[in-house]
């Protein structure tokens, strides 16, 4: 049976599964079937205690196994949605839509209709939390991951569904964003493409340049007609129509737009559908673990794109170039959610005990003059004369004292840092060191985030509470003091990692898996059960 028939189908076949056993509900005896009713829907229900107390609460009454309309159409609707899981990228093998068809088309008896309704309700429960908030766990696939998703009970979803349209809001639960619904749009583009052979075959190895002509050329050029970046054509040679669509290419994968078709580049185009494929379900996980409320403005850090965002009511009002974490195991940035309560003009740096133990302190056993830009302090705060201390008696553990780089030019942390108080240690910052924004993959900091141009991004903040904000942050800065100023409205800052998107435009952008996660989360989506789809235009 072809799967859109089946989709079409099942909905009508579960709205009427069940008449022959409700047909049990007005026969005489009425009382001892509802006491058994109810014994079956304590015994189905013990051990989970989210969906036990509902029924609790609600005097074991039915969510889908009573009788009359509203009743059918609740069933129709769960069996509708669950089986549309796998378009949203989830293991369509954990709601076993047949085998709970099956259970509605065997129930005969009441006991039969309450360990049914603890089913369907477990069933209904899971598949609302994951579509809405995802099924995985980030921090369990990867240390790195320390975003706390937004979890709601079984209670909730049960009750919420009793008062509304089902079909309606089993719609509702997938997130509502613009980049959510791209991503679904994207993801069967793709599953079209695959369904059709791909891309074609892989271009061969070795830098192609404007005025070459032959073969490789000539398979460049089919890969990118296939890819949607020109037009068919059959010119045999790196023409200026084949670079335009080249340098289009790498503005979408986050490479240098210089038109040649280079070894980082051919990578990039030679990757497969069933890759990028890969990357979108990845990015519809990812997409799950965000905060419904992102917050009508609020700061986007993507770590894979090195950029940093300022969104206002949905649209990029802010963008700037920005250096992440190192792909070291001790440096890789974190992925988490906060708010930016402040900012630090002219801010010192405290230094890391981290760094202080495993990059400092051998510098000053060998010489107690290195990195002299840094003060040694007490733990008083008091300055430290070096030459009266061996620092060889120290090690990692006994090491006594901080070190602070006072406010400056050359200071690490430039002259402004935003803060958004965490247990990480992580905020947004300059940093003298220019030069890394003109990279491409910029991955060099310790864990903090780097800003290209930080002054910019401070008066895009300060708008919101200064009539001339350029003036009131240079006011601060000429005084050469460390100044923290507050932010009189809090702006949440999500800091994510998407190797896939759709952008303002509605174009598709790639990016590199920088850290490796991407393939980790992919690894854990597949030993779920989610697999790739190939569907027909």
């Amino acid at each position: 049976m072809p799967s859109t028939f089946r989709i079409r189908f099942r909905p009508l076949m579960a709205a009427t599964v069940l008449a022959g056993a409700l047909a049990v509900w007005p026969v005489s005896g009425a009382m001892a079937q509802v006491t058994a009713y109810k014994q079956a829907l304590a015994e189905a229900s013990y051990g989970d205690e989210a969906i036990g107390a509902y029924y609790r609460q609600s005097g074991y009454q039915p969510v889908w196994t009573g009788e009359g309309d509203v009743f059918r159409a609740r069933r129709a609707a769960l069996i509708e949605a669950l089986s549309m899981a796998d378009i949203h990228g989830l293991p369509a093998a954990r709601y076993d839509v047949d085998g709970l068809m099956a259970k509605m088309a065997a129930a005969r008896t009441v006991r039969d209709m309450g360990l049914l309704e603890v089913e369907m309700s477990r069933v209904f429960a899971r598949f609302a939390s994951e579509i809405q908030s995802g099924f995985l766990t980030p921090s369990k696939i990867d240390e790195g991951m320390v975003r706390v998703v937004e979890r709601r009970s079984a209670q909730e979803y049960l009750t919420e569904i009793q008062a509304a349209d089902p079909g309606r809001y089993l719609r509702s639960l997938a997130p509502a964003t613009t980049q959510y619904r791209a991503l679904l749009k994207l993801k069967l583009g793709l599953e079209q493409d695959l369904a059709t052979g791909g891309w074609g075959p892989a271009v061969p190895g070795g830098k192609l340049s404007p005025g070459d002509t032959g073969t490789r050329v000539v398979q460049l050029r089919n890969r990118l007609i296939a890819m949607g970046y020109m037009e068919r054509s059959a010119a045999a040679s790196y023409d200026g129509t084949l670079q335009k669509a080249v340098q289009a290419f790498q503005v979408a994968h986050g490479l240098e737009p210089d038109g040649v078709a280079g070894e980082a580049t051919l990578e990039e185009i030679n990757k497969s559908v069933a890759d990028r494929l890969k990357s979108v379900i990845v990015a519809l996980e990812r997409e799950r673990w965000l905060p419904r409320d992102r917050g009508e403005r609020h700061i986007l850090v993507n770590q894979t794109d090195f950029t940093a965002k300022i969104v206002d009511h949905g649209r990029v009002t802010f963008e700037t170039r920005s250096v992440i974490g190192m792909n070291t195991s001790d440096r890789r940035s974190p992925e988490f959610s906060d708010e930016m309560e402040h900012m630090v003009i002219n801010p010192s740096w405290y230094v890391p005990r981290s760094i202080i133990t495993k990059e400092y302190l051998p510098k000053l056993r060998a010489n107690p003059n290195a990195v002299r830009h840094l003060e040694i302090t007490d733990s008083r705060g008091r300055q430290v004369n070096r030459g009266a201390v061996d620092f060889s008696q120290f090690s990692t553990r006994s090491f006594p004292f901080a070190m602070r780089q006072p406010p400056g030019k050359g200071n690490a942390l430039g002259l402004v840092k935003f803060m958004f108080p965490n247990k990480y240690n992580i905020y947004l910052h300059d940093t003298p060191q220019k030069h890394l924004f003109a990279r491409e993959v910029r991955a060099f900091s310790h864990g903090c985030i780097r800003l290209a141009q930080p002054f910019e991004f401070a008066y895009a903040l300060l708008a919101a509470q200064e009539a001339d904000p350029k003036s009131f942050f240079h006011n601060v800065l000429n005084t050469g003091r460390e100044t923290k100023v507050d932010l009189t409205q809090h702006v949440p800052v999500h800091i994510i990692y998407r190797t896939a998107y759709v952008d303002d435009r509605g174009h598709a952008g790639y990016r590199r898996d920088v850290y490796g996660r991407d393939a980790k989360i992919w690894d854990a989506m597949s030993r779920a059960g989610v697999v790739l789809s190939a569907v027909q235009g």
